[in-house]
């Protein structure tokens, strides 16, 4: 058995079931939040917990693989395989302050107090810094600490800043950058193949997206030119078609912003019966 460790709430919580429908591996009852679902492989399960504990139960063996972020990955300090970034929840884990506080860069901030609940990622940034401050461990609510008396600046996370602005709090540096990685206990990886066959599911999945798959007939005369039209990935595939025209059939890969220049492009020289198709999965 493999048991996949996903966060059962938050911004990580569905953008993870996505993932894995879109994979080919949807996970039933995933949205009623129970410890425990099953998928439509017997052999693969799904533990629900909270982001911040899944390095730990990936390292400990409790779960076989996991979705979580990097800054949850190095607070904790687990030793896992890194194995995917799986290229959703980004975030900065991000040094502020109050608006009216007179201070532009850390180096402001010796002795002051630093709420965050990321003390070890906090303490390792201050230490690189080389300025003394104390470091509040808090569990929520971090952005209200500066307002109620606690802390004097904190560290959070923050995807769009708008939660800082309510708070009248200013960023005055970037402590960590932090995406959403695939991740698996290391014993695990070796001994267990099949997940090495999850990691190319969702591979395929994350490559597809912003492809498009692009079919049409062109004149042979024209061929040429429609190769270095196209920016396929290797190059387009031709084939004959059996016409009494001499015609070639053309299939791309090509990126999903390029489509609106390229197939207006492709009409000049000639091509016809234009297909533009969605890609769900490309095998990597």
């Amino acid at each position: 058995m493999i048991r996949i460790a996903i966060p059962n709430k938050g911004r990580l919580h569905d953008p993870s079931l996505n993932l894995f429908a879109e994979a080919g591996l949807p996970i039933l009852d995933g949205g009623n939040r129970k410890l425990f679902s099953k998928t439509q492989d017997p052999e693969i399960s799904v533990l629900f917990a909270r982001a911040a504990d899944i390095p730990e139960y990936v390292q400990d063996g409790a779960a076989d693989v996991g979705i979580t972020g990097l800054d949850m990955i190095e607070e904790s300090g687990s030793s896992v395989e890194l194995m995917l970034d799986l290229n959703f929840g980004h975030a900065d884990l991000v040094l502020a302050i109050p608006e009216n506080v007179k201070a532009n860069s850390p180096e402001d901030l010796e002795k002051f107090r630093v709420a965050t609940e990321f003390p070890h990622i906090a303490k390792k940034y201050f230490q690189d810094k080389k300025v003394s401050v104390e470091i509040i461990n808090v569990s929520g609510a971090c952005e209200i600490t500066p307002h109620i008396g606690v802390a004097d600046a904190i560290i959070d996370i923050s995807s769009s800043g708008t939660t800082l602005m309510m708070n009248k709090l200013k960023v005055i540096d970037t402590v960590y950058s932090s995406s959403v990685y695939l991740i698996s206990n290391r014993n695990s990886l070796r001994e267990k193949k099949k997940i090495a066959h999850i990691r190319s599911a969702l591979e395929s999945v994350l490559r597809a997206k912003g492809k498009r798959y692009l079919m049409m007939n062109v004149p042979s005369e024209s061929l040429n030119y429609v190769k270095k039209v196209l920016p396929g990935m290797s190059g387009p595939t031709v084939m004959k078609v059996e016409s009494d025209a001499s015609i070639v059939a053309v299939h791309a890969v090509i990126d999903s912003d390029s489509i609106f220049s390229i197939v207006n492009n492709l009409k000049e020289a000639g091509a016809k019966d234009i297909l533009v198709v969605p890609i769900e999965r490309m095998m990597p």
